[in-house]
């Protein structure tokens, strides 16, 4: 009787540096949304089936931002500090609910950034509130609205992230849903209390899954970086042969992702307990020298996207009889150095990111099942297949109904239950079935179109590097004069540099308000670092990278690993 065909699903949690290098104020609230929400939920969704397994993937840079957060709040509420740093935080627990004009025009357009179909609209109070605001705006009468709708607006927003798991279990949040409106500053601190909790929470719930055998955490380069570019720009044009690309590498590159790499695996053991035995590069992006460097530094797999496959065997996989190449894991380097690597499979992935939250949910389970089966069917005769289901495990949710509650219990369960899946972890595939198959050549790319034109090639990206070339030149020309804790500080900021995200939101295809959001960021984190080295400021970084102005699928935050997946 053939073995199972093993199933692994692969959720990516990542965010940015979002705390602004010269105020040390968090400009966008995203790190701690996703916390109360995202994790929460997704780490209880699996704790409570009995058979339901899989991977996370946090990076170092988020989990750092989670603590901060943390911290932040134990101490506001502790006493320790009067203040929170971060402005939607900060209206939450503002003790008299009167807000200044500054701080009204802010709520307006902060609180209402979340998906209002699923998650606005469902609260009768809530979208209450948003047709009030719209009236109000319409009308010229903004100035009529009171303290407490305000103080009403922040908090039905924080309300409307929590996790369906937190909302259904906790007695503060639905006393507070019950309640409706006016709410106290009781109301506001008690939710605040919850809120930190959740944060607090995280480390050790992941702790215990994993020593349950419920998970597998991996780690990922320290502040997210590309990087196969940091090693060699060129390897932009192994797929896109006219990628425009700086005249010069990026000086010390190698040292540089060392670096992250080696921060990447000393954070996950300080905060989950453990030793990584993977990594999931930054977006996936791998090259040869990348996987030689994470083979060297320990880890024992690593995971990129199917068209990196494509490209490194050099024919479509999706038109391949049987496409049975994908469903096995693959031994890429010699001796010593050697990692194996898993191959994402695209079309499943980008189905349960960009379709199914439009589906009826029946509908779209029993489409799974189906290309599972067709998978199964095409792997029969295969000692061990297994298929590969990674993605962004933080922003496809709130499209769902219910942030997916119903769908992903629904899905763990179809899949334990059926005789013929068996839903793993990377590891545990690996210790009953070790990788064979070696790939004698891998050609560089990323889970985005097997290519890493997502961070360089055009003139705002290369700009983006450009700079940052710049900088670290700066850094190379200073970083010996300073004292231990201001080079410690420089570091810190050279890494957050580093960072992908700031490239991938450069580019006219992304909305303008979000890409003027990350070209400032960006700017202001190069300025910070050239401040900690003593350094003088160039006057491009007074200058605009790229405005955007389009209209990327889901906002931008994610994107499809194929082009016609």
């Amino acid at each position: 009787m053939s073995k199972p065909l093993s199933v692994i699903f692969y959720w990516h949690m990542h965010q940015p540096f979002y705390r602004e290098a010269d105020t040390g104020n968090y400009h966008l609230p995203w790190v701690y949304l996703h916390a109360m929400k995202d994790y929460t939920d997704m780490a209880e969704i699996i704790s409570q089936l009995p058979r339901a397994k899989a991977v996370i993937n946090y990076v170092p840079s988020l989990t750092a931002q989670i603590e901060d957060y943390a911290e932040h709040l134990r101490d506001f509420l502790n006493g320790d500090t009067k203040n929170i740093n971060d402005p939607l935080l900060a209206a939450l627990a503002h003790k008299t609910g009167e807000y200044d004009s500054d701080q009204r025009t802010f709520l307006l357009e902060a609180c209402f950034r979340l998906n209002h179909e699923r998650n606005l609209h469902r609260y009768p109070a809530f979208s209450r509130l948003w047709n009030l605001a719209e009236h109000a705006k319409n009308s010229d009468a903004l100035d009529y609205l009171g303290n407490s709708f305000f103080t009403d607006l922040v908090t039905w927003y924080h309300l409307a992230w929590l996790g369906e798991t937190v909302r259904g279990r906790n007695f503060v949040s639905r006393r507070l849903i019950e309640k409706e409106r006016y709410f106290s500053y009781q109301d506001r601190r008690d939710l605040l209390t919850l809120i930190t909790s959740l944060l607090s929470d995280i480390p050790a719930t992941h702790r215990r899954l994993v020593e349950s055998g419920k998970i597998e955490l991996t780690t990922t380069p320290y502040a997210h970086p590309i990087i196969p570019l940091m090693l060699d720009f060129n390897t932009a044009r192994e797929t896109v042969s006219d990628a425009l690309i700086p005249d010069e590498p990026y000086p010390g590159g190698r040292d540089r992702a060392l670096n992250h790499i080696a921060l990447a695996r000393k954070s996950h053991e300080e905060i989950f307990g453990h030793s990584p035995a993977g990594v999931w590069p930054a977006e996936g992006a791998v090259s040869e020298d990348t996987l030689k460097l994470l083979g060297q530094s320990g880890f024992q797999w690593c995971a990129t996207g199917e068209s990196v496959l494509h490209h490194s065997l050099k024919y479509n996989l999706r038109e391949q009889q049987g496409n049975r190449d994908l469903y096995h894991p693959w031994v890429v380097g010699e001796e010593g150095e050697k990692i194996t690597c898993f191959f994402r499979d695209d079309r499943l992935s980008d189905l349960l990111g960009f379709e199914y939250s439009r589906w009826d949910m029946k509908d779209a389970i029993n489409n799974f099942m189906h290309e599972l089966a067709n998978i199964r069917h095409r792997t029969k005769g295969m000692e061990a297949p297994v298929v590969s289901i990674i993605m962004d495990g933080e922003n496809a949710w709130e499209h769902y109904h219910e942030n997916a509650l119903p769908f992903l219990t629904h899905l763990y369960q179809s899949i334990a239950e059926h005789d013929e899946y068996e839903l793993t972890t990377f590891s545990d595939y690996l210790a009953s079935y070790p990788a064979s198959e070696k790939l004698e050549h891998l050609v560089s790319g990323s889970w985005v179109y097997g290519n890493l034109s997502t961070w360089i090639g055009d003139h705002a990206k290369t700009r983006g590097w450009e700079l940052l070339i710049e900088a670290k030149k700066a850094y190379d020309s200073h970083i010996n004069q300073l004292t231990d804790e201001q080079r410690e500080a420089a570091d810190e900021q050279l890494r957050i540099c580093e960072g992908s995200d700031w490239c991938w939101w450069f580019g006219d295809y992304n909305p303008g308000t979000v890409v003027r959001d990350f070209d400032q960021l960006y700017r202001r984190h190069l300025k910070k670092l050239y401040h900690l080295l003593g350094a003088n400021i160039p006057p491009s970084l007074d200058e605009s990278i790229s405005r955007g102005g389009g209209d990327a699928e889901g906002g931008g935050t994610m994107r499809r690993g194929g082009a016609d997946s």
